[in-house]
């Protein structure tokens, strides 16, 4: 049945916005730890520079045939994105090898409580207590989902802080980026990619060797490790384009606490494709708390003052930035 009334085709692109995340993100993932796990090319700085790469080349293309059309973002503004956004590569990559497994997923955690700061703090943005207690609960069942050991030191806390905050400040600055200049998803995508490519692909190799002493150049590449890069690279430019989608007709917040969605898939997955080892109660708990805390998000958070601005203002021009946007999002 296609949607009649504007709330209904709002909903149907909400839900295909996040599909699309999901999709791509559980996708990419899968591939990349058959690429890591089975084949060794634990260049993951470098491989994320060939993604950006590849979503440059991408964007350049549709901008060639008409699909994408000429914007404007302020070279200040896309510096500082692209530094927020290689720091955030960066130190999740470090954060993962200085700490344990379970102190990275708690850092992780964490980037929804920032995410909320920054929102409170620059967006004046205020929760119900609804909003505020699901929150709490999806955290939770992710948390007894993945934490299992857990141990800290001085120099793997600083990489975690770093990572959480350039992270998030990262997906807070797409949704800020996109109402500010009326940016569509490929738009932004057409300003930052390239920027991130270069930096990556020629700062990737040098972290990537500090991260795990080998030299990328000297990876045994065969048929099969180039048809996963190949197949990773092209499922990114699905991953970086929906990201952009969601995190702009949503919010930082929304798209972290949705987006442990994917957690849960990954988990899932993971059992199913390379073995049950890890299954227990204790998981299957805490994957029915995470979801069940997502619905009550989902739910709180949509109903009048489960999450609103104090200070709507200029509220004609966020509209009309926002209206323009969509409008972008839905031509791709």
């Amino acid at each position: 049945m296609v949607p009649t009334s504007k709330a209904e085709r709002k909903a149907a692109l909400d839900v295909a916005s996040w599909m699309f995340n999901v999709v791509t993100s559980v996708g990419i993932i899968m591939v990349n730890k058959a690429l890591m796990a089975t084949y060794g090319f634990s260049f993951a700085t470098t491989l994320t520079g060939l993604h950006f790469a590849t979503t440059t080349i991408i964007t350049v293309v549709l901008r060639w045939l008409g699909y994408v059309q000429p914007s404007h973002l302020p070279v200040p503004e896309l510096l500082k994105f692209a530094f927020f956004a290689n720091l955030s590569i960066v130190g999740m990559n470090v954060s993962l090898m200085w700490n344990s497994v379970g102190f990275y997923q708690i850092a992780k955690l964490c980037m929804i409580p920032v995410s909320c700061f920054l929102e409170v703090l620059f967006d004046k943005v205020r929760y119900s207590r609804d909003t505020k207690l699901s929150i709490v609960v999806v955290l939770l069942g992710v948390a007894v989902c993945t934490v299992t050991d857990v141990s800290v030191n001085a120099k793997g806390l600083i990489a975690a802080v770093i990572a959480v905050w350039s992270t998030a400040l990262q997906q807070y600055y797409v949704h800020f980026l996109q109402r500010k200049y009326s940016l569509g998803s490929f738009n932004l995508l057409g300003h930052t990619a390239p920027a991130q490519a270069a930096s990556l692909l020629l700062l990737g190799p040098f972290i990537d060797y500090l991260l795990t002493t080998k030299k990328v150049y000297a990876f045994d590449y065969n048929v099969i490790s180039v048809f996963f890069i190949t197949l990773s690279c092209l499922i990114a430019i699905g991953t970086n384009l929906s990201q952009f989608i969601c995190i702009g007709r949503f919010t930082a917040v929304s798209f972290q606490v949705l987006g442990h969605m994917k957690t849960i898939l990954v988990l899932f997955l993971g059992f199913f494709l390379f073995g049950r080892e890890g299954l227990n109660l204790q998981v299957v708990l805490g994957m029915i708390l995470a979801v069940a805390g997502m619905i009550w998000y989902g739910n709180a958070s949509s109903k009048p003052g489960g999450k609103e601005r104090r200070t709507p203002t200029d509220k004609s021009h966020k509209n009309r930035s926002l209206s323009d946007s969509e409008q972008l999002d839905e031509k791709v």
